[in-house]
């Protein structure tokens, strides 16, 4: 079992180790290491909507909400290889947009990259659509949105 919570600051190491781990295959498919992996988790944590999903002491899964003029951006959901394919990656997607919710948000944004295709798969099973597709910050990021409903 585990629990979903808010991360601490002392969180950072765990989520990164976690973020490694879920992200290093995508390395050789893009050629470079995909942004989560390069992000700084002490200011991530610091500064944004960031839960943890933790186990016996270890961080098994996060995702990141950041709250912008536009709306909130679904930044990055990460789950342990150990934990993939148990549903955790939709747990915290769903949670995601409960803190949408919460901003008063009637819509969420989220990109991916593009040679991520099971990603995209799974972001249009759960109702998100592509709105634009945008190199940034030298990644090919496909971008996509879903309207929430309380």
């Amino acid at each position: 079992m585990h629990e979903l919570r808010d991360a601490i600051p002392a969180d950072a190491n765990g989520i990164r180790t976690c973020v490694r781990a879920a992200y290093e295959p995508y390395i050789e498919r893009m050629g470079k290491p995909p942004g989560p992996m390069v992000d700084d988790y002490d200011h991530v944590v610091a500064n944004h909507y960031v839960t943890v999903a933790e186990r016996a002491g270890q961080i098994i899964g996060a995702v990141v909400v950041i709250q912008r003029d536009e709306g909130p951006l679904l930044d990055n959901v990460a789950v342990h290889p150990s934990m993939q394919g148990k549903g955790l990656g939709k747990q915290l997607i769903e949670h995601a947009h409960r803190v949408a919710l919460s901003l008063g948000a009637t819509a969420i944004d989220l990109y991916t990259h593009e040679l991520m295709t099971e990603n995209i798969g799974m972001y249009e099973a759960m109702g998100y659509f592509e709105t634009h597709r945008f190199l940034e910050k030298g990644y090919a990021r496909v971008y996509m949105r879903k309207t929430l409903s309380s």
